[in-house]
């Protein structure tokens, strides 16, 4: 039996899929949190550090292929983390692809459990515990403020109507967060925000 600390992260778009999934590892004692999106599986894993993510490829706005190559961006503040895809992808190519990107395992849809509990088990048998590494940004108090009301959901207008500013000053400070995070979007920003204990959401 896996350890009671042992938890995994399904990244699962498809409700029946993941509720399916998640059913079947927790009887096999393992303690599972559900991700319905690549977005919301990448601030799972940097809130929360799994022992070990499954992830399906074919998801809408980010991939599989996608959040892996993200989560490889983060290895040095959070360490190394088993991934294995969980997918109904089964061309070779597919396949090939994400070992090459650095996945653990490539287990093919329709699931065979007694298989999938045994390359979990050896997985995370050969993992280290990953820890959080902090480290410092530059961001300034109200970059934060407002990047951690983004994370909470809220647009634009309503955080400058919380914090009595313009919506322009919002966008400012959100643009200037992105460009000393260096990234492309919002959630990408609360992303490694998040990944470096600079917010909380």
């Amino acid at each position: 039996m896996p350890n009671v600390s042992d938890k995994v992260l399904c990244i699962e778009d498809d409700g029946e899929t993941a509720a399916m999934i998640a059913e079947e590892l927790a009887d096999r004692g393992f303690e599972v949190e559900i991700a319905r999106s690549g977005e919301e599986g990448l601030l799972t894993i940097i809130r929360q550090t799994p022992d070990l993510v499954l992830c399906d490829i074919r998801m809408p706005s980010m991939s599989g292929y996608e959040v892996l190559e993200r989560l490889k961006e983060f290895a040095p503040r959070i360490g190394r983390i088993p991934f294995i895809f969980l997918t109904g992808l089964i061309e070779r190519e597919d396949e090939l692809k994400g070992r090459r990107l650095g996945a653990d395992d490539y287990v093919t849809k329709p699931i065979d459990f007694d298989r999938l509990f045994f390359i979990i088990k050896s997985r995370l048998a050969g993992a280290t515990k990953p820890r959080p590494v902090p480290e410092a940004q530059n961001l300034n108090h109200r970059e934060i403020e407002v990047l951690t009301e983004v994370a909470r959901g809220k647009k634009s207008r309503e955080i400058a109507r919380q914090l009595h500013l313009s919506r322009r000053a919002i966008d400012f400070h959100v643009g200037n967060a992105r460009n000393k995070l260096r990234a492309e979007t919002r959630s990408e920003a609360v992303i490694k925000a998040v990944a470096v204990g600079l917010i909380k959401p």
